[in-house]
């Protein structure tokens, strides 16, 4: 059986219009990435979950394993907020954690679980991991909602949108830094060795 793979990830990239702020803190140091992978848990509106899946190459997939903590962060699509939300993307999405502090270059407060909140972002869930699922080259992290707020009322950042505002310098950029998370992905799931 062979699988249309143009057909599913276009199906699949519709689930994800969204680019998230993921933030954590471990050991004292707070870092953070983008995803296109997190969404809402539970059906229960009292008790909100939240879920992320990191990729297992990225430092903050280790750091978020450790700590058992992570914010998610939507970002605003409003014109008063665009160039701060296009900030947090290049920001958190254009290198690596290992290479040094990503985080000092945003606003930030310290959460409730200790972790950095991005002050310009649209909103963010701040939540404690109650399972976590191994699925080769990414965990999928959920957790219970333990703080919430809207910052920046209005319409969130779509992706595609994001993408086409984006500089074409950088996005080069973050395409090459990307092959090397993507060969690592492979070698996980396809049992090559990493």
């Amino acid at each position: 059986m062979t699988v249309d793979t143009d057909a599913a990830n276009k199906v699949l990239a519709g689930l994800r219009p969204f680019p998230v702020a993921i933030t954590t803190i471990d050991g004292g140091f707070g870092n953070g990435l983008m995803s296109l992978s997190a969404g809402s848990a539970s059906i229960i509106p009292e008790a909100p979950r939240a879920t992320i899946s990191l990729t297992k190459y990225n430092k903050t997939h280790d750091m978020v394993a450790n700590s058992g903590i992570f914010v998610m962060h939507m970002l605003s699509a409003e014109d008063d907020q665009l160039e701060k939300s296009l900030e947090i993307l290049m920001t958190l999405g254009g290198s690596s954690g290992r290479d040094g502090d990503k985080l000092s270059k945003l606003r930030t407060k310290t959460g409730v679980t200790g972790a950095p909140i991005l002050l310009d972002a649209h909103s963010y869930v701040e939540a404690r991991i109650v399972g976590t699922l191994d699925v080769q080259e990414s965990s999928i992290f959920v957790g219970d909602v333990v703080a919430a707020e809207i910052l920046n009322p209005g319409q969130r950042l779509k992706i595609n949108e994001a993408w086409g505002k984006l500089p074409e310098e950088w996005i080069a950029q973050y395409d090459a830094n990307h092959e090397p998370q993507l060969a690592n992905a492979r070698a996980r799931r396809f049992g090559q060795k990493v």
